[in-house]
């Protein structure tokens, strides 16, 4: 209760709004007669308003970015949808347009990305819509250097996955009890998978992914009996258990990064939070 008084107080006396002043001296003495952990939530609440601004939603442009105001784009900070093209891009598209296009939201603000883009948290009738997101299984999480909010979005992710939701339903592919991460070396950008089942399974079309855009396509391979293989960035020729990510100087990040493998339906087989 102190802290969020305290807290107040300070942006308050910043702001210079007397109104405010006079509302907080309320508080302050209804604190001594009633139930002051209602009045605690109630400040807290008023703080956590203090930096969102309110906007009308115009547009959507797919899952993770949508159109405010005087044209203004917003790209939900934190989560990551599938792209055009993509299984449940079409969803988590229509699930945002069906919840925000036209409605009033909140956006708390974390700056611009490269493409001069509004990174925001989106607040939608009480609720972080972001996490919703998440939670639905029409993204993943996708943390930046803010982390303010990871530990709702990790906890969010974990609840996509216990429902099986959308880009958390589980693969049914005979072979996604078989193939586990054995390895992943953020140092040397190498993923080591082991094929732990007595009989081959063909990984063509399986996919492994991070957090953000990059993505690895298996082309027609076959993983052994009891054998292992890895896939390692670079641009050189395959060997029989080494395949290379060509295109990218780097996947796995060492501030926090999340390894994803998918079959070729597009079931989750493995994931695994990477922390250095």
């Amino acid at each position: 209760m102190c802290n969020n008084l305290f807290k107040l107080i300070v942006v308050l006396k910043e702001m210079g709004k007397n109104k405010e002043i006079i509302l907080l001296i309320s508080l302050i003495l209804l604190f001594f007669i009633a139930n002051y952990s209602w009045m605690d939530k109630y400040v807290g609440r008023i703080f956590e308003n203090i930096n969102k601004e309110d906007f009308t939603v115009k547009r959507v442009i797919d899952g993770d970015t949508i159109v405010v105001g005087n044209d203004t784009h917003v790209r939900l900070f934190g989560i990551n949808t599938p792209e055009k093209g993509e299984k449940y891009y079409k969803e988590a598209k229509e699930f945002v347009n069906k919840s925000l296009y036209n409605k009033t939201i909140f956006i708390e603000s974390f700056g611009k990305d490269k493409y001069y883009r509004e990174l925001g948290i989106v607040f939608f009738e009480e609720e972080n819509f972001n996490a919703k997101m998440i939670e639905l299984g029409f993204a993943n999480a996708y943390i930046l250097d803010n982390k303010r909010y990871e530990n709702i979005f990790r906890e969010a992710w974990e609840k996509c996955v216990s429902s099986g939701k959308n880009l958390c339903e589980k693969s049914k592919d005979k072979c996604a009890d078989c193939v586990v991460l054995k390895e992943l070396n953020i140092d040397t950008q190498k993923v080591v998978l082991n094929n732990k089942c007595g009989f081959d399974c063909d990984l063509t079309g399986w996919e492994i992914k991070d957090e953000g855009r990059k993505k690895f396509t298996f082309n027609k391979f076959i993983l052994g009996k009891n054998k292992e293989m890895s896939v390692i960035i670079g641009n050189k020729t395959d060997t029989n258990n080494v395949l290379y990510w060509e295109g990218e100087d780097y996947v796995w990040t060492s501030t926090g990064d999340t390894f994803f493998l998918r079959d070729r339906e597009g079931g989750l087989v493995r994931w695994k939070e990477i922390n250095q």
